[in-house]
Formats: C-alpha cells, structure tokens, sequence
C-alpha cells in the first residue's frame, strides 16, 4: 500500500516497537494532522480472545463524556403517544409506528440513507421482525444489548444524536475499532474519552477469555499512522 508525503513524514517520527503514554500519544496524534478536514481520533484494541467462539465475544455500550465529534441521524419506531412527543421534543430525524415498518418492508424508505440508529420501543419489536432480515445486515436492527430497545426515547435520542452513547463490538480478528473524537477536541477530552472506553472494555472481558485480554492498543487519526499506547 502506497502512502503520501504528509503520512510518511509523520510515520517517520514514529520509535518503532516503543510504547508510548497516553499523554504522548495523544500529543502525537494531534501534533501531526495530515487531512485539512477534522479528523476523527481511533482507538484500535487487539485481544487476546478467540473470535471464532461465541462464549469470547465482546460487545458493550460506552458512554463517552464528551462524544465521538460525530452526529448521527436517529429514527424511533413507538405507537405510544408520550415517546412520540419525548423523540421530536429530543431531535429524531424519523418518528412513527407499523408505517416506518411498512415502508422499510417495502422499499420505500431506506434504512442507512434516511437515519443512521434506529429506536424502539419494547411493543414495537415484534413488528420489527418481520424486516430483520433487511435491517439485520446493515447493523440497524434494534436490539436491547446495544440498548436501542428501551422505554428511555428522550435520553436514547440525545445521546446517540450527538455521538455520546456508541456501540462496539469484535471483529472476526478478534479486534475493536472505536472513534474517541475528533482532532480539535482537547488533549483533556479525548484522554476522558479514552479512559472510560478503555475501562468499558475492560470490563467486558468473557469469563471464558483466559490470560491478558488486552494484547495492544494503537491511537490514531483517521488518516495518519498509528501509535501503540502503552498499556497499563
């Protein structure tokens, strides 16, 4: 893979094989911004679990205390009138009940393109299943482990709208990939940020995952080169 000029003056700052603090990390990471758009800050977490067993699987919520930099468009699916007046009075892009399943069902709306999370209320997911199989593999499938299934409309929609409340989950590496912010939030933000996702994950370790969970973690900017952080 070829890269730029800007990436390979910055890599080349880079002590290879050495870990780095957070502090320094952080430092690095906004001290060699390549793209001039705002670049988004990422944390890449290498475990030591077997992705092929479900029993290892690691999935959470985190709420970042100053969000992710990134708005996201949320849909609420609920027939009952109180949540429909909490998800407009709290900004959802698209509020309704069996007609947003109906037009998902057939075609007429399509998810990923209009909203970007998708609400709902307990009562409204059996209806939902019947377009699982369309929401399923775009990753917009309510569900109560990433606690898009919940009866909290208000608090549900000002969290996932303004980038505070994200999901994450293993991929077939057995790795987590997480945006932490943005490269104009403050050193002091993004550190918050990483500590209390970097917590979360910690905490999600499977009873069956044996030895050190965590193998590495490597900050970076969205375009730039990655950084190993120290682990502590």
């Amino acid at each position: 893979m070829k890269y730029g000029k800007k990436y390979r003056q910055a890599a080349e700052k880079i002590v290879r094989k050495q870990e780095y603090t957070l502090e320094e990390a952080i430092a690095f990471v906004k001290g060699n911004a390549i793209a001039k758009f705002d670049e988004s800050v990422e944390v890449h977490v290498r475990l030591n679990i077997n992705a092929k067993k479900s029993d290892e699987s690691v999935r959470a919520t985190v709420v970042l205390p100053y969000g992710t930099g990134r708005v996201k468009k949320v849909a609420v699916v609920t027939n009952a009138a109180d949540k429909i007046k909490e998800a407009k009075e709290a900004g959802a892009v698209l509020i309704g009940g069996e007609e947003i399943v109906a037009a998902i069902k057939d075609g007429t709306l399509v998810p990923g393109a209009t909203f970007d999370i998708l609400l709902a209320t307990p009562d409204m997911m059996p209806k939902l299943a019947t377009v699982a199989k369309i929401l399923g593999p775009k990753g917009l499938m309510p569900s109560p482990k990433n606690e898009t299934v919940t009866t909290k409309i208000s608090e549900a929609v000002e969290m996932l709208s303004k980038g505070k409340k994200a999901s994450f989950k293993n991929d077939d590496s057995g790795n987590i990939h997480q945006v932490i912010g943005k490269l104009s939030f403050t050193a002091e933000e993004l550190t918050a940020n990483f500590e209390t996702f970097n917590d979360t994950i910690r905490k999600a370790k499977p009873e069956s995952a044996k030895g050190k969970f965590v193998k590495s973690i490597t900050l970076c900017s969205t375009m730039g080169p990655g950084v190993s952080v120290k682990l502590s």
